[in-house]
């Protein structure tokens, strides 16, 4: 199973003043602690920007900014930096998710490095992390501005993306695939971490084009023309 499939790969770019970053500290003094960035001077987070004392070796969630003489350091009050209400988003926009932290309704994001975001934990189906970069799609963008996502493809993106795994999975297993559209939520996403609805569309997408069969409780691979 691909866990992976919607992260964004390693930054390759050093973060920069005006994104979020999940860093490293590397090093405490009397004025501050100092964060691993890439560069060859650490990243000054003063006391006075910090919640609660970090040590050595922790990672803290920032927001990069510079002083008036254009000197980078970094705040962990991301609330003075990121905003409730965002504009200019529509249902289905690929957008860069940051995990900020559980909520009762399940993860607060940062959206593009500008946004707060709500991530339900309907649309969870693995464990997620603070600081995780994560490729995210608009769900809605509500009418008090505040924005809704998800990390889940639209149901049709995604159903076209799972034909050739299902495909794959039934040659696998010799030809016949012990799940079908009727399977449960729980046997369905354990095999493709998808929802019962994704699958249930990519099966019919197959069946309509006469790649399977469906039969009860398995699905199969449909004779080729010229075949037995």
């Amino acid at each position: 199973m691909n866990t992976s499939r919607n992260e964004f790969p390693t930054r390759q770019t050093q973060p920069e003043p005006g994104e979020i970053a999940w860093l490293k500290v590397v090093a405490v003094n009397n004025t501050g602690v100092f964060l691993d960035w890439g560069r060859e001077k650490d990243l000054l987070l003063p006391y006075g920007e910090q919640n609660g004392r970090l040590v050595v070796g922790q990672h803290c969630l920032v927001y990069i900014l510079e002083d008036d003489d254009d000197r980078p350091f970094a705040s962990m009050k991301l609330e003075d930096f990121i905003r409730d209400e965002a504009e200019g988003y529509s249902t289905g926009d690929v957008v860069e998710l940051i995990v900020s932290g559980p909520t009762d309704l399940g993860m607060k994001v940062i959206v593009d490095h500008r946004y707060w975001g709500l991530l339900y934990r309907d649309d969870i189906f693995r464990p997620l992390r603070t600081g995780q970069r994560l490729r995210g799609f608009v769900k809605k963008l509500r009418d008090d501005g505040r924005l809704d996502v998800t990390i889940n493809p639209p149901a049709h993106v995604a159903a076209a993306a799972l034909t050739d795994r299902i495909l794959a999975a039934i040659d696998a297993a010799g030809g016949k695939l012990a799940l079908t559209d009727k399977s449960s939520p729980e046997d369905i996403q354990r095999a493709f971490s998808v929802s019962k609805g994704v699958f249930k569309q990519a099966v019919g997408a197959l069946y309509k084009e006469r790649l399977i069969v469906i039969e009860p409780g398995c699905l199969r691979r449909a004779a080729q023309p010229g075949k037995g």
